[in-house]
């Protein structure tokens, strides 16, 4: 087992990775809970909560299962949750566990940070993806005219992360993990990223993905314990994510999994690094990495920019009307950048004929 701590504004907080952890929760959570809620989608579920309920059987369990997918991080569903806290008679005693991926954590985050102005919720994240989004503190929910709009700074009392469940992953998701550790690599490694860009996802074994899932985690703290409330490096961690989430409202949430727009955010944010700051980044061989993993590339085909960009102001990172935009001075050297409409309007319809051509060639 692995294990680092988060240290944050509000409490410490350790980070577990290894084989078979949900059997081994009962030793892990230090704190004695008389009520639990155990949140978890419909395919996790039938895997996995029965495990989990088990490790607490010292306290009253409880669960909610919400559909599986990016839609259920909803008003709807975040109501949902909130009336079976009142249900359940959760008190500020009560523990709010999230099992599950990015999206289950940010829903069960969410609700535990505003239920009775907030109780303890645990980590169990079950995705790759949810390596980068367990940690940190962010919870929110989206919004129809834009991803995580509603949402708070709350973080856990821990992550427990059984790298078992992720073998049962779909390729798409395995993808969508890997969109998240890429990222993290082109933050900080030059070498760590011309590792990763070696790989092919379908290859990976079980010992790369717990160097690659501390590999970014350790990246992720260090930025969010400099600045945890995002207003200075923390922005650093939206790489790609100003097209992904446009992308993501677009296409309709669960059309394209959020680390797979990530992913092609990150191709966009290079060739824009190229035209404002004139960097020199390894585009060509990024975008045949996503070629050889089966990133979507297709699904910009029909994209609209104009629509696209009118998205991207709906983002939570935009300030005063202006896009900013997480750019890369070279691999390890991230700027913002102020980006106008025109410019951002000009470089998304180059970037996806781009794109276009290539999809066209193949």
């Amino acid at each position: 087992m692995r294990n680092l701590t988060i240290h944050s504004s509000t409490h410490d907080y350790d980070v577990l990775i290894g084989s078979s952890l949900r059997h081994q929760l009962k030793d892990m959570v230090k704190k004695e809970y008389s009520k639990v809620l155990i949140v978890s989608d419909s395919v996790v579920a039938d895997l996995y909560l029965e495990d989990v309920k088990a490790a607490f059987s010292n306290a009253k369990v409880s669960d909610a299962i919400v559909p599986a997918g990016e839609g259920s991080k909803s008003l709807e569903q975040y109501g949902r949750l909130l009336d079976k806290c009142i249900q359940e008679q959760l008190d500020r005693q009560s523990l709010i566990v999230g099992l599950g991926g990015g999206m289950i954590g940010d829903l069960t985050g969410f609700v535990a940070s505003t239920y009775l102005r907030g109780i303890d919720f645990l980590q169990m994240p079950t995705s790759i993806l949810a390596h980068d989004s367990s940690v940190g503190g962010k919870v929110a929910i989206n919004h129809p005219q834009g991803k995580n709009l509603i949402g708070s700074f709350y973080n856990p009392i821990q992550v427990v992360y059984d790298t078992e469940t992720l073998q049962s992953l779909p390729a798409a998701e395995i993808r969508s993990g890997y969109g998240e550790v890429i990222k993290h690599a082109l933050l900080s490694d030059a070498s760590w990223y011309d590792e990763l860009k070696t790989q092919l996802l379908k290859n990976v074994t079980t010992e790369d993905l717990e160097d690659h899932l501390m590999a970014g985690i350790k990246v992720k703290a260090g930025i969010v314990e400099e600045d945890e409330k995002e207003h200075g490096v923390r922005k650093y961690l939206n790489l790609g994510h100003t097209l992904a989430h446009a992308l993501e409202a677009e296409l309709g949430y669960g059309a394209i999994t959020h680390g797979e727009a990530v992913a092609l955010g990150i191709a966009f944010a290079m060739r824009v690094s190229e035209h404002k700051l004139k960097s020199d980044l390894p585009i060509l061989s990024y975008l045949e990495w996503l070629q050889l993993n089966d990133y979507p590339l297709h699904t910009l085909k029909s994209a609209n920019p104009k629509q696209l960009v009118h998205r991207m102001k709906w983002d939570k990172k935009t300030v005063r009307e202006e896009i900013h935009f997480v750019l890369l001075k070279e691999v390890g050297s991230p700027v913002v950048e102020r980006v106008n409409d025109e410019e951002l309007t000009e470089y998304l319809e180059k970037f996806l004929e781009e794109v276009n051509h290539i999809e066209q060639r193949n």
